[in-house]
């Protein structure tokens, strides 16, 4: 079966090229020649028998002649029915058969000749049916049938051509075979799932690509996938393509001895060309009926110059909006003339400052002089570069067009309402009082409004009664008093002092019975042994003896020296404030029913000057030198920090609504926040000229005062709207003064009334005002 494959292989070979060139009338020819050969009888074997019978068999013979001319035996299906239908035993028969036609074309050659190769190739086909023989299966023969194949192209079933696989999206074939039958799509009913099942359990699935022609899926090589992976990386097909050979080099600077190539001129590089000549004739044409104007031949000798505004209309730039004219030079003055006036030639001082200053801060550029007549006046030095600077302002200096509008300057200012609508508000000085010795550093009005407390540096605490101006008690405490602060809270009357580095609880006792009771009993309360939560060196004591009689009830010893005290809305807890750059302790709080103290922050991020807290929620505001910072003591986390823009913040207040603050500043400013709106100030007022000391917000009314060194005291009117789109209206209404400077130092602590638009203020001239 092999030598009938490969015999056949090359016959089919060989046939196809002979029925190019012969026609069909060759057929016949053959068909002669054999004739002829049984007439002659050429061959002159010895087994003539055997001829004898192939004669019979020369009629089938002919029929695989006409299905070699056909091309039918390159189809596979034809191949294998033949081999099908042939046994083994009939191998040598079959390849006498198939090598016949071969013997018919070389009969004219010569009859010697034809006999040699005849014997060559029977002895070449024997030895190739021992080795069949020998033991190769019927898959090995179908597998060396290709060996022998050299035809270039693919085992194409689908026979469509490369027409464009889309043709056939809406049909349920994909082609025809070599039998012109249908290709049916395959069927594709994966879903995704299917397809993820496949994914995870065909190991071949990642080199498993569809093939567009025949609609199935064709497992990628090694070697084709190594081929897809080395065109991806931009490399040759070929892995033993070698892109870096030497280059042969055919033309170099050495003269070879023979061309590279000798092929002799073109017949056409003699004649002049037929389609230039009517090129030209055509634009000669045109030149003298003047559709094509040739180019002007410009003299380049001269060199080209411009002029900017050679095209510019005046009439049709002023038309124009946005036209920026050119700036013109000044008029020249009396300075620039040659005999100028003597007032204005140069002085010898004059000149010298002129050299010794920048060009661009002198006033004139030149020095002028002074001659006799015209003809004495020389040439201008500089002429050359004033000219070229001239130029470069008129073409590189950027030009920006002012809009003037005419406004009216009162337009400019906010229209604000009239202070008379604004009232109430305090206006006149009504009540002085007068007993310190000292400087009046803080003041606090009790929560009823009857009461006025005042501490000064002279060591004492004044208790004042706020209508009648009378001194109702005086408490000597033995230190310069920082602050003091009235508890809130109406149902107890304490009042808490700082000086040095104490804190004093005082009970006055100006008060209801039901009330002095109350406080009595929160002072002198059991308390349980509580150890203090981080406050350190914080000891908390009951006084004795005269400081008992005088109404000092507890006394709480800080580590540094204390500066503010506040009480929380409630009135059961304390803050201290003790200023040091080199402590963590600079803010304390004190709970006074447990009489215990804690540091609530570990670390004090700048120098801690006031704190305040929230009227209403659990916010603790601390302000350092530039900021405000805002902490919450649930989540003990901070939820703000206001920029102050101020270079030292001196005194804080909180808007009774808990959502504004305002905060004065030793360098005259008044910043007011709206925490809803910025970390930045809404409004920074200058109103005083020197260092503000004190703020503070009226409870009720829609007032905020600022004390100063000035000596004044300004109250405005602020009013916080519940609409959270409009902005909170800020007037000045009033410049209370009445205070003495002195050491310049003004007016050091200012607050409001509770219930009344009454303000009182504390200053360096040891008095105490009330403003109403």
């Amino acid at each position: 079966m092999e030598e009938s494959s490969s015999s056949g292989t090359r016959s089919g070979a060989q046939r196809p090229k002979m029925k190019e060139k012969e026609p069909e009338k060759s057929v016949k020819k053959r068909n002669k020649e054999e004739e002829e050969e049984e007439e002659e009888e050429i061959f002159d074997f010895t087994k003539k028998s055997q001829e004898e019978d192939e004669d019979e068999e020369d009629e089938d013979a002919s029929d695989s002649e006409d299905s070699v001319f056909s091309g039918l035996e390159d189809s596979g299906s034809d191949e294998d029915e033949e081999e099908e239908e042939l046994s083994d035993d009939e191998d040598e028969e079959e390849v006498d058969l198939r090598v016949e036609p071969r013997h018919t074309q070389q009969v004219e050659t010569g009859t010697v000749k034809k006999t040699e190769k005849e014997e060559e190739e029977k002895k070449k086909e024997k030895t190739e049916t021992d080795e069949v023989e020998g033991g190769a299966t019927e898959e090995a023969k179908r597998e060396d049938e290709y060996v022998h194949d050299s035809s270039d192209e693919e085992d194409i079933r689908n026979t469509v051509g490369n027409v464009p696989m889309e043709w056939y999206r809406d049909f349920p074939h994909i082609g025809y075979n070599l039998d012109g039958k249908k290709i049916y799509k395959p069927i594709r009913n994966k879903d995704e799932l299917d397809d993820f099942l496949d994914k995870m359990e065909n190991p071949d699935y990642w080199r498993t690509v569809p093939d567009k022609q025949t609609g199935s899926d064709v497992v990628l090589s090694d070697e084709q996938v190594q081929l897809v992976n080395r065109l991806q990386r931009g490399q040759f097909g070929d892995a033993n393509f070698n892109e870096y050979e030497p280059q042969v080099e055919f033309f170099s600077r050495d003269v070879m001895l023979h061309p590279v190539t000798n092929r002799p001129a073109d017949k056409r590089s003699f004649i002049p060309s037929l389609i230039e000549k009517e090129k030209v004739s055509k634009l000669v044409h045109a030149i003298k009926m003047g559709w094509i104007k040739p180019r002007r031949v410009e003299d380049d000798s001269r060199g080209r110059y411009y002029d900017l505004w050679a095209n510019e209309d005046s009439s049709i730039l002023a038309r124009h909006k946005m036209h920026l004219p050119a700036p013109k030079i000044p008029l020249p003055g009396h300075q620039e003339s040659y005999n100028p006036p003597p007032e204005y030639l140069f002085t010898d001082e004059e000149r010298a400052m002129w050299e010794q200053q920048d060009p661009c801060d002198r006033k004139l550029p030149f020095v002028p002089r002074k001659f006799s007549s015209l003809r004495q006046v020389p040439a201008f030095s500089r002429f050359i570069h004033e000219r070229f600077e001239r130029c470069l302002d008129l073409y590189l200096c950027p030009r920006q067009r002012k809009m003037r509008v005419n406004v009216n300057p009162e337009d400019l200012i906010p229209k604000l309402p009239k202070p008379k609508d604004l009232q109430p508000f305090p206006t006149t000085q009504s009540l002085v009082y007068r007993g310190h010795s000292g400087l009046v550093r803080s003041i606090s009005v009790s929560p009823s409004g009857q009461w006025l407390a005042s501490g000064s540096d002279d060591g004492s605490v004044r208790f004042w009664e706020v209508c009648s101006s009378r001194c109702l008690r005086t408490v000597q405490v033995g230190g310069a008093v920082k602050s003091l602060a009235w508890n809130p809270n109406l149902s107890v009357c304490l009042l808490a002092v700082a000086l040095d580095s104490v804190v004093l609880v005082l009970s006055p006792s100006l008060a209801d019975r039901q009330v002095v009771l109350s406080s009595e009993r929160l002072l002198s309360a059991p308390q349980e042994a509580e150890p203090n939560e981080g406050a350190g060196p914080v000891t908390w004591s009951e006084t004795e003896g005269e400081e008992l009689t005088q109404g000092i009830r507890l006394k709480i010893q800080h580590p540094k020296a204390v500066q503010q005290v506040t009480w929380h809305a409630k009135g059961d807890y304390l803050a201290s404030v003790m200023p040091d750059h080199s402590s963590h302790m600079q803010v304390l709080i004190h709970q006074l029913s447990r009489r215990r103290s804690q540091n609530p922050f570990r670390k004090n991020k700048g120098l801690v000057q006031c704190v305040s807290f929230h009227p209403v929620r659990p916010y603790f505001f601390v302000g350092t030198q530039r900021s405000v910072r805002i902490y919450n003591l649930v989540k003990q986390e901070m939820t703000k920090k206001l920029q102050a823009n101020s270079k030292w913040i001196s005194s804080m207040a909180v808007h009774p609504g808990g959502d504004h603050v305002i905060c004065g500043s030793y360098d005259c400013r008044l910043s007011w926040f709206d925490l809803d709106l910025s970390t930045k100030p809404y409004k920074m007022l200058r109103h005083h000229k020197k260092a503000v000391r004190g703020v503070a917000y009226h409870r009720l009314y829609p007032l905020f005062a600022s004390a100063s060194d000035d000596g004044a005291v300004i109250v405005c009117h602020g009013t916080v709207y519940n609409d959270l789109l409009q902005n909170p209206l800020l007037v000045p209404v009033k410049v209370l003064r009445g205070h003495d400077i002195t050491a310049d130092l003004g007016v050091l602590d200012v607050t409001f009334h509770p219930t009344q638009p009454w303000v009182f203020s504390s200053g360096a001239d040891a008095t105490v005002r009330l403003f109403t």
